[in-house]
């Protein structure tokens, strides 16, 4: 399944006196590419290098026997008891037991990109459905990606689907699925978007599942970027996935994941469409192009992105190994929600704004408390505070000086803060990586 990159902007990573293979880079690998790692797994990528390191993250790794069972469970009953708040339980649990952190953090990702709410769809099982498909696709081509999520349940009621008929034609599909799903502003004419809208009708929603209802569809000619014809919803996903756009949009986003917002120079970022176009829009191609690359690893893209809330508050948990026994994700949910990301919830059709928007001042506070809350054992019933000094003990730290390095290394890749881990944690440095 591995790629020879030969992109001339995304030259594989391969280190140097000047780009070590160190703590600090699989840090960054682990923080970036999934929801950070352990000492035993720091220590373990650090020794078997670069190559072996990002197999395991691309492979997914060995996960416990009951994981699937216990995933299954908790999920099929958050669907009977309806509360969404038991279906954001069961996904902080699959981001903190999975063995596929970086499927997950890319589910995570589309989530935010197909932006959907439970705020209007009111169906908990159309919200699982929908997050099942995200993650089933995740990483393979983005055109089956595309085609299960628009036609999903879910994604129908949100953007109105079910109101678009043939006499009386409704837009929202149509808008979102060409200005944030594939080719972005400037790429078509708002004429583009009510011929779509009309190649649409007829698609809707029967007995909780997607069905195209003949009498419904407008069987005239439209004439959509360009062309021309009798086009139907299937005819209009073929037509924008051949637009050089879809791929310019796609390697932007993943991109914003694993760089941040518009740091990656033009040029880099049309190499990569390029190559993602060649590639047939293969999502795994283009994910471990980047993360094999002399770019990701680069100097300058290493502690600088502003985690979200997810990432602060599972990449704590798993580092500090405080998932055994595990804490309570109904609690982990509210947090996430009192930070700004509220899973099932993002704010509009844009998902969350992301980077800076993350720490205002309520959330940075927020985020402190959190840091509180967690260090307090407070995330797990009975209460369990974290003792640091004997996490540091079992990996042979014993005196306070080098438990102070210890727990900078584990939860910053570097040996350069000070202080207790609380500090640490409420520094503005736990909010970077």
């Amino acid at each position: 399944m591995m790629v020879q990159v030969e992109l001339s902007s995304w030259q594989p990573y391969r280190p140097s006196t000047a780009s070590p293979w160190d703590l600090r880079r699989v840090h960054h690998l682990h923080r970036r590419a999934g929801f950070g790692a352990n000492w035993g797994e720091l220590q373990r990528d650090l020794d078997s290098g670069p190559h072996a390191a990002i197999d395991r993250l691309l492979l997914g790794n060995d996960v416990a026997e009951d994981f699937d069972s216990l995933q299954h469970l908790i999920g099929d009953a958050a669907v009977s008891s309806s509360d969404i708040h038991r279906l954001k339980a069961w996904w902080f649990y699959r981001m903190l037991y999975s063995g596929d952190p970086l499927t997950e953090r890319m589910t995570l990702m589309w989530h935010n990109h197909f932006a959907t709410s439970n705020l209007k769809v009111s169906n908990v099982a159309f919200m699982k459905v929908q997050n099942d498909k995200l993650r089933k696709n995740a990483m393979g081509k983005f055109s089956d990606l595309l085609r299960a999520v628009v036609k999903d349940a879910a994604m129908m009621v949100w953007l109105d689907a079910r109101a678009n008929r043939k006499d009386k034609p409704n837009e929202n599909l149509a808008r979102e699925l060409m200005e944030l799903f594939t080719l972005g502003v400037g790429h078509y004419q708002e004429s583009d978007v009510q011929e779509v809208a009309r190649a649409l009708t007829g698609w809707t929603i029967r007995d909780d599942a997607f069905v195209n209802v003949e009498a419904y569809h407008d069987t005239g000619p439209k004439r959509i970027l360009g062309r021309q014809g009798s086009f139907d919803g299937d005819d209009v996903l073929a037509i924008l996935l051949d637009q050089d756009a879809v791929a310019e949009r796609i390697a932007s986003r993943l991109c914003d994941v694993f760089f941040g917002e518009n740091v990656v120079p033009a040029g880099q970022l049309n190499e990569l469409a390029v190559g993602l176009r060649e590639h047939d829009l293969d999502l795994r191609w283009a994910v471990e192009t980047i993360l094999r690359s002399e770019a990701f690893f680069a100097e300058n893209n290493i502690g600088n992105r502003i985690l979200d809330p997810i990432q602060f508050m599972v990449g704590t948990l798993r580092s500090l190994e405080r998932v055994h026994p595990p804490p309570s994700t109904f609690l982990l949910a509210e947090w996430s929600a009192r930070l700004g990301q509220d899973l099932f919830c993002p704010p509009s059709v844009f998902g969350w704004p992301g980077e800076r928007a993350w720490l205002s001042t309520r959330t940075m506070i927020g985020r402190a408390n959190y840091a509180t809350a967690l260090l307090q054992g407070e995330l797990h019933r009975p209460s369990q505070p974290i003792a640091i000094e004997e996490l540091a003990q079992k990996y042979g730290c014993s005196t306070a000086e080098c438990q102070t390095r210890f727990a900078s290394e584990l939860l910053f890749g570097n040996d350069h803060q000070t202080g207790d881990v609380g500090w640490m944690l409420r520094s503005t440095s736990a909010n970077l990586g």
